[in-house]
């Protein structure tokens, strides 16, 4: 599983890094990034939790 972040919609609120910090990190202007490669055994949910978070729905998960 992997983590995509739709650049054109990231405002850069943050709120996937807050709920899901071992999977997103921000880069030096506040917007996401993704976990570099595949989502890690275990830690789906905490992907998931960090795709809910985001208000504009930028984040997808597959």
């Amino acid at each position: 599983m992997k983590i995509t972040i739709d650049t054109t919609k990231c405002s850069g609120h943050a709120r996937c890094a807050a709920a899901a910090p071992e999977m997103f990190e921000l880069d030096d202007s506040g917007y996401a990034l993704p976990y570099a490669g595949e989502v890690p055994a275990g830690h789906e949910d905490d992907a998931r939790e960090g795709v809910l978070a985001c208000p504009e729905r930028a984040i997808t998960f597959e």
